[in-house]
């Protein structure tokens, strides 16, 4: 059995804290606002895509938090800028019980990036594993404190 909804929700609901949960994010600063309203904005680095073509470049991203229901456990935000090439991202993200623990879903809305493939999407978006995009690698002990792998589930919309 995996950590429960109530378990994992703290984790994202800190929405300054995604480098404590994000594998590949080195760096998540508050830019403005407060973490948990709508309006937020973080700045994200570390990570590299596909588009570096190998190049030791740091990717970043500001993200907007544009709405948060705590009670629903889910949560919506933008990228307002970056230098990834994004000209439109929105993304959802919804912790969702289940008998044996929960699954985060993660959807994304984003325009076509020139020259990256849906892969190369899912790779900035998580790790591809298995056939399927998984992005948290941790399990939550009952003290919230990370550990070990849980399942994600990750979805791709047109």
């Amino acid at each position: 059995m995996g950590p429960n909804a109530a378990q994992v929700w703290p984790l994202l609901e800190d929405f300054f804290g995604l480098n404590k949960w994000f594998p590949t994010l080195t760096t998540c600063l508050a830019v403005e606002g407060i973490s948990g309203q709508p309006g937020a904005v973080r700045y994200c680095a570390g990570f590299k895509t596909p588009v570096n073509g190998g190049n030791e470049v740091v990717n970043w991203t500001k993200q907007k938090l544009i709405s948060i229901s705590p009670s629903d456990m889910c949560f919506s935000y933008s990228i307002i800028d970056g230098n990834v090439g994004f000209n439109s991202y929105v993304s959802s993200v919804k912790v969702v019980p289940t008998e044996d623990g929960c699954d985060i879903e993660w959807a994304y809305e984003v325009e076509p990036v020139e020259g990256w493939k849906l892969e190369d999407l899912d790779c900035f978006i998580g790790s591809a594993e298995g056939g399927g995009c998984c992005i948290v690698r941790k399990r939550v002990t009952p003290t919230n404190q990370v550990t070990g792998p849980m399942s994600v589930v990750a979805k791709d919309r047109p």
